[in-house]
């Protein structure tokens, strides 16, 4: 079957050559994972690009940090990813439960494919993605 894009991070494969993306649903979470993961300024010859959230990781929790990340999720969304929808934006705590009010090790970004009106979830954990 042949693929969409690479499958990142880059791994090679007796079939394809290197792994790839073989649905748009698959396809879409990776932009969108990749969104979020990269910081400002990463991104060759676009340095508006990313959400950045390692960049939060030793901010002070207050009542605004929460929606700054989540204006900055969909501001990215709207630019980068104009054909899906932010249905949710939740953060999970150290203990596995989803809270905005104390530290938050992980991140759910529900969402719709606009045009094939699939819903999925983007989770990610930034004790594993970080090292």
């Amino acid at each position: 079957m042949p693929g969409i894009a690479p499958k990142l991070p880059l791994q090679l494969d007796k079939t394809d050559g290197y792994r790839l993306t073989k649905t748009i649903k698959e396809t879409v979470q990776q932009n969108l994972k990749m969104i979020v993961l990269t910081s400002p300024g990463e991104r060759v010859m676009d340095p508006a690009f990313g959400v950045g959230l390692r960049n939060y990781l030793f901010r002070n929790i207050d009542e605004g940090l929460y929606g700054d990340i989540s204006a900055r999720i969909r501001t990215q969304v709207k630019k980068y990813l104009s054909f899906i929808r932010i249905e949710e934006i939740m953060f999970e705590g150290p203990d596995g439960t989803f809270r905005t009010d104390d530290s938050f090790l992980g991140i759910h970004v529900t969402y719709t494919i606009l045009p094939t009106d699939d819903v999925n979830t983007l989770a990610i954990n930034l004790t594993e993605t970080i090292y």
